[in-house]
């Protein structure tokens, strides 16, 4: 069946909608004309399709036991495979599909979208007919970039009497924002703009405020936002962190500081990808006091610092700070109750410090007090420092103790025993030397 246009059953609303066999890219000039008193975003270019996501800081899916199976068997017995596993299974509450066609997309598109063509033949075989059932069908096909595929899922479901609701078109938008279609989705907009049983609604804005944010596009971005305070909608947390986001990624730090002072006053308390954003422009700015009040903000909150957040203090403070501030830092964090994955970047960094300066006396305290919390070592580079300043102060019995201290808690890179050796080599220490190359070879790096 060629989707080179696309015609719904007895119904001639999509008569007009063309659907390019390849992703349409916006071109200068193309306007968004729809009749309703909103605003009317430009349709600006495009750089390339996307896959939407509800959240910036999603974790990535679960192995899923049914992912091997399909990947192993060839394209032809995808459906065949499906028909033969244990249905109830299939459609329990707690299976996620989204996880399994995330992974299955990426490794072989041909079979995730075999998948989702299952799906969308059950459901009708099934008489289903519940909304939530195609929304979520549509935006799976979005997960996996085929419109064509979410354009069939909609006809299949107006052809089986279902009527479409604002979240079916949200879906159908999100599908062809996800495949980089931004003048279908707009024509769609449109449509819902016309309506009467399917307006837009503040996830419609979301949606087009969510995408160019992603593509840096911050004209539009803000066209849109502008757009759903004019329809009125408010914004919500998913609306900040989409503007948020593309201010920081478009530099404009400013608009970022003023969209968080409005979300605060109007009681919005921030999630973890809006805190890492506004850190991000904070170390930008190279203020090291902002930094201090900001993490003191977050902790007040009982807020968790995340890795990502923690990465870039580390690397702030290590530019910024002294090892004293970094010291002042792992006491607020401490007393916080912060997790041990955080605590323990700190005391790495605290060590790294050290060893830059030679401090070897502090840096054995700082190692012997991150061991006593059973803290591994998450940063090779820490570590390495700290060899290289046990071979510039030319003390390799007490690098040996450093070394046998660690063990358990730290496993060597190929780079770390590359600098063993060549230390031990310049030294003329050729029995520890030949330690090194022998463990080396234990652990197959050689």
């Amino acid at each position: 069946m060629s989707y080179g246009k696309v015609m719904v059953p007895k119904n001639d609303r999509f008569k007009f909608l063309q659907l390019p066999k390849k992703s349409s890219r916006g071109r200068k000039g193309d306007n968004f004309s729809g009749r309703g008193k909103a605003l009317k975003p430009q349709c600006l270019g495009i750089p390339h399709p996307i896959t939407i996501q509800r959240s910036f800081c999603d974790k990535p899916p679960n192995p899923n036991p049914l992912l091997a199976i399909l990947l192993k068997e060839p394209s032809s017995r995808i459906k065949v495979v499906l028909d033969s596993e244990d249905s109830s299974a299939l459609n329990s509450f707690g299976y996620s599909w989204e996880a399994l066609l995330t992974s299955l997309g990426s490794l072989s598109p041909q079979k995730a979208k075999l998948v989702l063509e299952w799906r969308l033949e059950k459901m009708l075989k099934d008489n289903v007919r519940d909304h939530d059932s195609f929304s979520e069908l549509m935006s799976l096909c979005g997960k996996v970039q085929s419109l064509p595929l979410a354009m069939r899922v909609f006809t299949s479901m107006e052809a089986h009497g279902v009527k479409p609701t604002s979240s079916v078109f949200n879906s159908l938008i999100h599908a062809c924002l996800s495949s980089g279609n931004l003048l279908t989705a707009q024509s769609l907009f449109e449509m819902m703009e016309r309506s009467e049983g399917y307006k837009p609604n503040s996830e419609t804005y979301d949606a087009f405020i969510f995408v160019f944010s992603k593509w840096g596009n911050a004209a539009a971005m803000q066209a849109w936002y502008s757009a759903k305070k004019a329809a009125g909608f408010s914004a919500d947390i998913q609306t900040y962190e989409s503007l948020i986001s593309g201010f920081v990624k478009g530099r404009n730090y400013d608009g970022a500081d003023k969209l968080f002072e409005e979300m605060k006053v109007s009681g919005i308390m921030p999630n973890i990808a809006i805190l890492d954003n506004m850190l991000e422009v904070l170390c930008k700015r190279r203020s090291f006091g902002q930094v201090k009040e900001f993490i003191n903000f977050v902790l007040d909150g009982e807020r968790e610092i995340s890795s990502r957040m923690a990465e870039r203090l580390m690397k702030f403070y290590v530019e910024v700070g002294t090892v004293d501030d970094m010291e002042e830092l792992l006491v607020t964090l401490m007393n916080a109750n912060q997790i041990s994955e955080i605590l323990s970047r700190v005391h790495s960094a605290i060590i790294g410090m050290y060893a830059m300066q030679d401090r070897l006396g502090d840096v054995e305290h700082s190692v012997d007090r991150m061991l006593k919390l059973d803290l591994s070592f998450n940063s090779p580079d820490d570590v390495e420092k700290v060899i290289c300043s046990y071979f510039r102060r030319a003390a390799y019995d007490r690098l040996d103790v450093f070394l046998e201290r660690i063990k358990g808690y730290y496993v060597p890179r190929r780079s770390t025993y590359d600098l063993l050796i060549a230390g031990y080599r310049r030294a003329g220490l050729s029995e520890k030397l030949d330690i090194v190359i022998k463990h080396m070879k234990s652990t197959g790096l050689s």
